[in-house]
């Protein structure tokens, strides 16, 4: 069974078992909607938690679960890292990707030159995301997931190409 990672439990909210959630998911309102299930890796196995609650506040998840219906019932898992089965993830359109499917992939220039690998794709302040980078030559780099930069991905064969300019790598 594979499990996508959509958000980490970063802290409690109240007293009353609700957490906050620091969410990687752009469905938020579908991932945590009442009855679903999502996992929390706690201790090396996925554990179940069946969603009584959700909804936003000051831009992050708030959610409850049902039966953990206090502060005492969650603290315990506070830093776990949230996840979905893969098979329970909505489909794409055309030219959409989740981030867990650009993670790994080899990075080209527009010449076909290898620059490294994603190894992570990152949330900032402002629209866009950003793709992390570690090049061949050992550092890492960020670059804006925004359609100036990102000329093709390829997850069949593993690719994304890029547009570089100078100072961006």
């Amino acid at each position: 069974m594979k499990y996508i990672c959509i958000g980490k439990y970063i802290n409690t909210h109240g007293i009353r078992g609700e957490i906050k959630i620091e969410s990687y998911s752009d469905f938020d309102a579908e991932r945590y909607k009442k009855g679903k299930t999502v996992y929390m890796l706690i201790e090396g196995a996925y554990q179940p938690f069946t969603v009584a609650s959700f909804r936003k506040h000051k831009g992050h998840c708030l959610v409850s679960f049902e039966g953990k219906d206090n502060i005492n019932d969650v603290e315990p898992y506070k830093g776990s890292m949230i996840f979905v089965k893969d098979e329970d993830r909505k489909p794409l359109g055309k030219g959409e990707f989740y981030r867990s499917d650009l993670i790994g992939l080899d990075v080209f220039d527009e010449s076909h030159t290898h620059i490294g690998k994603i190894l992570q794709v990152e949330e900032t302040l402002g629209a866009n995301l950003n793709l992390r980078i570690l090049k061949e030559d050992g550092k890492e780099v960020l670059v804006p997931y925004v359609p100036d930069f990102i000329r093709n991905v390829d997850p069949e064969r593993q690719e994304m190409t890029i547009h570089t300019m100078e100072g961006l790598l």
